[in-house]
């Protein structure tokens, strides 16, 4: 079997993370934006609510070599039609990735033809832009019994044909972003689809102690738990951040599963994942934390520092400074903790200053940078990381940009 995979608005990040959550099996990457990946068992749907950097992932049903409309309806009718009767109109829309020309407004009039003539009342769903966005796909339900969104993916002069099975559920991830009770907007809020990319980067499995040593308002620790991990540390040098962190933790148990996810199987996951989960608080500043953890007893570190100061006129050099001696005493005591087999995956900011970045230089006593990229992509054209093999993750407008590093011990 043969899975796509549509990424998000930081391909190399994404690829990255995929790489990490299927154990570093072999993709492809076939456009900036497109992954492939050949396996021998079934993906199933919901895997999509624990990989923050997919925006839609399907299955390919056919590849042909032929642009022809007649070609390309013959294999959509295999795959794309009902899987049994419904009672309502079948919806599906079609997407387009490629640069070359097919007629796509006579593909799907052929298509609802087609439908017509085995006795199904259909609608197309159309957009403004040849690929339909996760939120049309969800709201018209082409994802279920009810629908289904048509993918075609060209590559070289050839065609993928394939359907959607889930789009990224991006109505639970800005419920959880901005619904939480525990928000602290003015140090920065880490997105939870950002926090689940990083703790799929440690490739932690569920069974390994996880430690966030920054935890703020805690967006790592819930995402860790709703991805089912039993073993999860928090710890914070801020009193209000340890009560934010158990604030949004509680909220998380008495919201999620019920009221959020309508997935019956996932909600039964949640419940389940909760039910086992063990957790620890820690009030404790990172450049102490073995006076309260045992020596080499944390699997993975997985975190988002303070930053630096977000809003106003800022002393740039000061700054960086007092962040590089926060950060290089911390990762000394992190050594300490930290099993010889575990990976640090931590944010480090990029300070952006007339059209130049600034970068930390820290003291990795004990530590070096990983390349995150599986060894068949590092030297794709479309893998975009710094000379220090790291990813940086932000959008124009910020002023501080957040540069992805991962960190072994040697």
């Amino acid at each position: 079997m043969r899975y796509f995979f549509i990424l998000g608005s930081n391909p190399t990040l994404s690829i990255a993370e995929l790489s990490a959550v299927f154990n570093y099996r072999e993709f492809s990457l076939i456009q900036k934006n497109i992954a492939i990946l050949k396996c021998d068992y079934e993906i199933k749907a919901d895997v999509i609510k624990k990989i923050g950097g997919t925006i839609k992932f399907g299955l390919i049903c056919d590849e042909l070599d032929s642009y022809d409309i007649k070609n390309l309806l013959n294999s959509i009718a295999v795959f794309a039609k009902p899987e049994k009767d419904i009672k309502t109109k079948f919806k599906f829309g079609i997407s387009y990735y490629g640069s070359f020309k097919i007629n796509i407004k006579v593909l799907g009039m052929e298509y609802k033809k087609s439908l017509k003539q085995l006795g199904l009342n259909s609608r197309w769903v159309i957009s403004k832009e040849p690929t339909l966005s996760s939120v049309v796909v969800e709201q018209n339900k082409l994802v279920s019994e009810q629908g289904v969104e048509i993918v075609i993916i060209q590559f070289n002069k050839k065609l993928f044909l394939g359907k959607t099975l889930a789009v990224q559920p991006f109505k639970e991830l800005s419920f959880r972003d901005y619904n939480r009770p525990a928000r602290d907007d003015r140090s920065g809020m880490l997105p939870p689809k950002l926090a689940q990319i990083m703790i799929n980067l440690s490739g932690a499995n569920k069974e390994k102690t996880i430690l966030d040593p920054f935890c703020g308002s805690g967006t790592i620790i819930t995402e860790a738990m709703l991805m089912g991990y039993k073993k999860i540390i928090g710890a914070d040098i801020s009193k209000k951040a340890i009560e934010d962190t158990e604030k949004n933790i509680e909220w998380t148990k008495k919201i999620f599963p019920r009221s959020c996810v309508q997935d019956k199987q996932f909600s039964i996951f949640l419940e389940a994942a909760f039910r086992t989960s063990n957790f620890q608080l820690i009030n404790i500043n990172s450049t102490q934390i073995s006076v309260r953890l045992p020596l080499n007893s944390v699997d993975e570190i997985i975190t988002e520092p303070y930053l630096g100061p977000q809003r106003g006129n800022i002393d740039i050099n000061k700054i960086i400074a007092e962040l590089e001696k926060l950060y290089s005493e911390s990762l000394r005591e992190f050594n300490k903790i930290l099993k010889s087999t575990g990976r640090i995956v931590m944010i480090w900011p990029v300070f952006c200053e007339k059209q130049k970045n600034i970068f930390l230089n820290l003291d990795l006593i004990g530590f070096k940078i990983i390349n995150p990229m599986p060894e068949n992509l590092q030297k794709n054209i479309f893998v975009k990381l710094t000379n220090r093999n790291t990813i940086i993750y932000g959008r124009e407008q910020q002023k501080i940009w957040r540069e992805i590093v991962v960190l072994k011990k040697y």
